[in-house]
């Protein structure tokens, strides 16, 4: 063969390797690009259809079955994600035998049930639970694949979680009422977080010794603080020590059935004569407490401390002088009144405390200094210092010193002030004795903490701020609400505007006689609306 027919046939040969070549790179790039199918087809978009649904989630119960976690997360929209926590799952949490059986698909959701079993040291228990998932199209591959959130793995995982197996980190606790009545999560759902930081801080205080759990692990929060596992399953039982609260099993009973008729709704309800807590109850899907925890403008409620504000720094008294103009101005922001409120141009700080006129708490922004709100928070109401010792974490409030129109919207609730429903609930509790009494949930004694300490209010500022309470649980904004309660009742109404949401949040305070309670529903509108009901049914069955 001559030298250059050689070259050419091995030059048609490469021709030939690299065209093969180059077609399957073509598809490859196509296929991680987006740009279409086989021979140039258009991509797939829009929500993916039943069968493609049916395929997405067959794929990855198969793997998460095999146990194979890298196959398992390729089947969904964020795999590093998926592979680390489904890795966990079958390494750490030491779940095998998985079966898996998906139920009828909505759409493209699609419920299932996890049958699987938890092995430890020798011992195994059956796990059995239900979640859902849904299937998306991925953004570049245009694939049918499952839309990961840690809730598709087990509904109580939240971002951040893992799971793991292993010998508890503290004792099991059995909690007990105030009358020794027994607390469970079962009987009692918004107490599970709460239980568990109880077990976390305290279970080594009763004398209890730990078993083998697998438990929810949750990621340190960003200051550093770490959040008590969530125990899912026991595999051995250790032995329970009983921890004494403050909590009353009829008062949560009350708050439980109260907060089921109202989605993202929290409740706290005290003890003003003591401070402890009688009930923490919250109906929200994410697990939150916001109860405890909360941070969201309080709205009107707030009126309670800027009445003290103003009675206290000589500015008006509870039968003086508060008009209530259609609207107030205050450095170039408009105020107004809720709809349908006429005004009154002689009203007195009852009559606009009754009614909840913004514009008279605002017309009294020119009087007050920057931080007069924030100084009567802090040092008569126990509020904003982030110390106190309730027993389990707490937000203790935030009223700052913020100027310009925030001076005057921090009066009538809104601005830069964040409340929980445990921080109004004091509040009221304040008004009601005119003593500050930091909550609590178990006894100080149990691990001598010293409580937070605030001056608290003058008999003559309490005196009127009951009377002001008292005139709007019986003729003003809550009287709806308060009707049919015996005994001596005070109440505040309160409804927050929240950026981006179509509805505000719905707040109410009140007490009656030695009980106490405030109530947030997020997008609940007016503070009769849903917060108030939920008030008054603690109220009824806290006494």
């Amino acid at each position: 063969m001559r030298k250059g027919v050689k070259a050419g046939v091995i030059g048609g040969v490469c021709v030939t390797l690299l065209g093969g070549a180059g077609y399957g790179l073509y598809h490859v790039a196509s296929a991680l690009n987006g740009d279409g199918g086989p021979g140039g087809a258009p991509a797939p978009t829009g929500p993916p259809s039943s069968s493609e649904v049916k395929e997405a989630t067959g794929a990855f119960f198969a793997a998460w079955q095999k146990g194979d976690a890298a196959a398992a997360a390729s089947y969904t929209n964020f795999p590093d994600a998926a592979q680390q926590l489904l890795t966990a799952y079958s390494g750490d949490a030491h779940i095998g035998k998985v079966r898996i059986t998906p139920g009828p698909a909505t759409g493209d959701t699609v419920p299932f049930t996890v049958r699987a079993t938890v092995s430890y040291a020798g011992v195994s228990r059956p796990l059995s639970y239900r979640s859902t998932l849904t299937v998306v199209r991925g953004e570049t591959s245009h694939r049918a694949l499952v839309d990961w959130q840690p809730s598709v793995v087990h509904p109580r995982l939240r971002k951040g979680d893992t799971l793991t197996t292993g010998d508890s980190a503290a004792p099991e606790i059995e909690p007990v009422d105030r009358d020794g009545k027994v607390l469970t999560r079962v009987k009692y759902p918004s107490l599970g977080p709460i239980l568990d930081e109880l077990r976390k801080r305290y279970g080594d205080r009763t004398g209890g010794r730990p078993g083998v759990e697998l438990v929810i692990r949750h990621q340190p929060a960003a200051d550093g603080s770490q959040a008590a596992d969530t125990p899912l399953l026991t595999l051995a039982k250790g032995k329970p020590g009983r921890l004494p609260t403050t909590l009353s099993a009829s008062a949560q009973a009350a708050a439980e059935k109260a907060v089921e008729k109202y989605p993202d709704s929290s409740v706290v309800a005290v003890k003003p004569s003591t401070g402890e807590i009688l009930a923490v109850a919250n109906n929200r899907n994410d697990g939150f407490d916001a109860a405890l925890l909360g941070e969201r403008a309080p709205g009107s409620t707030m009126k309670i401390i800027s009445a003290a504000t103003l009675i206290d720094n000589g500015l008006t008294t509870a039968n003086g002088p508060a008009p209530c103009p259609p609207s107030a101005v205050w450095q170039s922001q408009t105020f107004q009144n809720l709809k349908g409120l006429a005004p009154d141009e002689h009203a007195t700080l009852a009559d606009s405390f009754a009614r909840s006129c913004n514009t008279a708490f605002v017309k009294f922004a020119d009087e007050v200094k920057v931080d007069s709100l924030t100084r009567e928070a802090e040092e008569r109401f126990g509020l904003g210092r982030n110390n106190w010792q309730v027993g389990v974490p707490t937000f203790d409030g935030r009223v700052p010193a913020s100027g310009g129109p925030d001076t005057a919207a921090n009066l009538i609730g809104q601005g830069q002030v964040q409340m929980s429903p445990l921080n109004m609930a004091s509040v009221t509790a304040t008004a009601k004795t005119g003593t500050f009494r930091q909550p609590l949930i178990v006894p100080l004694k149990l691990d001598d903490r010293e409580p937070a300490r605030a001056r608290g209010l003058s008999p003559g500022t309490a005196r009127q701020l009951r009377a002001l309470m008292n005139r709007t649980a019986r003729s003003g904004t809550a009287a709806g609400v308060m009707a049919g309660l015996r005994g001596e009742v005070g109440a505040k109404t309160g409804s927050a505007e929240v950026d981006g949401e179509a509805r505000s949040d719905s707040w109410f305070a009140g007490y009656r006689d030695d009980a106490a309670a405030a109530a947030m529903v997020q997008d609940g509108g007016h503070g009769v609306d849903a917060a108030g009901p939920i008030v008054a049914s603690v109220l009824r069955n806290a006494g």
